[in-house]
């Protein structure tokens, strides 16, 4: 019988069980995923199944590095993943979040785009540490990305977004997200890019300051290639600060929502 180990097809007996091929390949595993689920007590084999063996502390070896950080997707979502093309408009409270979650998934390339460098108020939200307190976003977010997969193509361009500008930085991506704090900025984009770019999913935020309830921040589709997160009302304001609590709960809307489309579900 046929099973991927390690993302490497390999051949094992009729009836064989996880933690039996564990014991055989590597008995010091500690953990042992399969098809994206982490196993604590055994189970039988089918035919394709996806089996990964973690040794806790270990480095792995540069071929085993990026199965083992997509271990937990579940199969088949990888292939799709690695072949998108995201481009994300600003870097900060919204868009250094969603090129994490971005990142983390394995997103094949990501776009990048900012102005901006990072300042000391940016720490209570954005993705950012001490350390890159007057670096250019764009370089403080790549050197976060390939901290945490160095397998993701990840190009940036410091400069100005406006209509200029955005036809001819996002015309190779497959998706766009504007994480704009400016709302002037950010009709400006969508209203480009649906014109010139109208073949292109665009998912935007609006509505996520404060410290209001969790669940007033959704997901909508409000054209056929675009999409808006958030509440819709509570935008920075006096006495309704920016906070990493909300801010990040919006992002991850954003790159779940660019996750969806890739894998074809295109509905919210």
């Amino acid at each position: 019988m046929k099973i991927f180990l390690n993302e490497k097809a390999h051949i094992v007996k009729e009836n064989s069980t996880a933690f039996s091929v564990r014991n055989m390949i590597n008995k010091n595993a500690d953990i042992v995923i399969l098809n994206g689920f982490s196993l604590s007590k055994d189970t039988k084999l089918k035919e394709d199944d996806r089996l990964i063996l973690i040794r806790k502390g270990q480095m792995p070896k540069k071929d085993e590095l990026e199965n083992f950080l997509v271990a937990r997707h579940t199969p088949g979502v990888h292939a799709k993943v690695k072949r998108a093309v995201v481009g994300v408009a600003g870097l900060g409270g919204l868009g250094s979040n969603i090129a994490i979650s971005l990142g983390r998934l394995g997103i094949g390339k990501l776009v990048l785009v900012d102005f901006d460098i990072v300042e000391p108020s940016n720490l209570n939200r954005q993705q950012y540490f001490i350390k890159h307190l007057g670096m250019k976003k764009t370089e403080a977010i790549k050197e976060l990305l390939y901290q945490i997969n160095p397998f993701v193509s990840v190009e940036t361009k410091d400069i100005y977004l406006d209509k200029t500008n955005v036809e001819e930085i996002f015309k190779d991506v497959d998706i766009i997200v504007e994480a704009f704090d400016n709302p002037k900025s950010k009709a400006e984009l969508i209203n480009t890019a649906l014109i010139k770019l109208s073949n292109k999913p665009i998912v935007s935020a609006s509505g996520m300051a404060g410290y209001y309830s969790s669940n007033t921040i959704k997901t909508k589709r409000v054209m056929k290639n675009l999409y808006v997160v958030g509440d819709g009302v509570s935008e920075a304001k006096p006495g309704c600060g920016l906070m990493a609590p909300r801010a990040a709960i919006a992002a991850n809307h954003q790159a779940n929502m660019v996750l969806r489309i890739i894998l074809g579900h295109e509905e919210v």
